[in-house]
């Protein structure tokens, strides 16, 4: 297939607001420079409306959510709704609390999300699938994990990715899978968090018709990225976070095109 949207991210740099966890904000800001767009690192309700206005992206993630964030959340997430720009939703270790389950509920019953990309188990939750989750971690299940995302797709009119060893991407009728990737990811905390950015980035410049193709490019650039980041490191996970900084900023469509392994399902 044809990878043509990193090179339209570092043509446009488009603005990602990003409304995110304290884990992972430098990572995540970073990751998007090294791709091409611009990261706006701001969780103050007070301008979260104003910041619709010229952004091109919003992403939500909810790693280490407070009171405060959710409030946020909501005047970001409905004012970038009315001026028409994509929402993504990171729902970390969404069914773990009912506090959690709680928000989840609220952020998806008063935003429009574009996409909504989340491992197995935050994924399998929002499906209403059974699953074993450990924490934030992915943790294990008898789900088939297409099903699971073609399922959110289809209950919440976005564009479904689940990440893991294998990544599947849905728009509740087509289901890809990429294949790429390294053991290496999950042991470097953020990673998937900093997917949920560059799929807001690549969504910022997609047409609104196009976002399954932007969101598909997206996760097969950066599982692409980590493979070669985890070239010769064996299990240097710290080496390896660094890597995939260096490798994100090398990146090119040509790459992309030449390793993506992605199959429809």
């Amino acid at each position: 297939m044809q990878f043509r949207y990193l090179h339209q991210v570092r043509a446009r740099n488009p603005l990602v607001h990003c409304i995110t966890n304290i884990v992972v904000t430098q990572f995540s800001a970073n990751g998007l420079l090294a791709i091409g767009a611009s990261p706006f690192m701001s969780t103050m309700a007070e301008e979260a409306e104003d910041i619709q206005h010229f952004a091109q992206a919003l992403l939500i993630n909810i790693g280490t959510i407070n009171r405060s964030d959710v409030e946020a959340m909501l005047v970001a997430g409905k004012a970038a709704n009315r001026v028409g720009i994509p929402v993504v939703l990171d729902p970390v270790g969404a069914g773990v609390t009912e506090y959690r389950r709680n928000i989840t509920r609220r952020l998806l019953a008063e935003i429009r999300f574009s996409a909504i990309r989340g491992n197995a188990g935050e994924m399998a939750y929002l499906a209403g699938v059974e699953w074993q989750s450990k924490g934030v971690d992915a943790g294990r299940g008898n789900g088939d994990p297409s099903e699971i995302v073609h399922k959110v797709a289809r209950q919440y009119h976005c564009i479904g990715a689940l990440s893991g060893a294998t990544d599947f991407i849905s728009d509740g009728e087509k289901i890809v899978k990429i294949k790429n990737g390294s053991p290496l990811f999950p042991q470097v905390t953020g990673s998937g968090c900093l997917l949920g950015a560059i799929i807001a980035a690549y969504l910022g410049v997609a047409a609104a018709n196009d976002r399954f193709n932007a969101v598909l490019e997206a996760c097969a650039a950066y599982a692409v990225a980590g493979e070669c980041a985890a070239q010769g490191l064996d299990r240097r996970s710290g080496d390896f976070a660094l890597e995939l900084i260096n490798q994100l900023a090398l990146l090119e469509d040509s790459t992309i095109c030449a390793r993506a392994e992605v199959e429809y399902v």
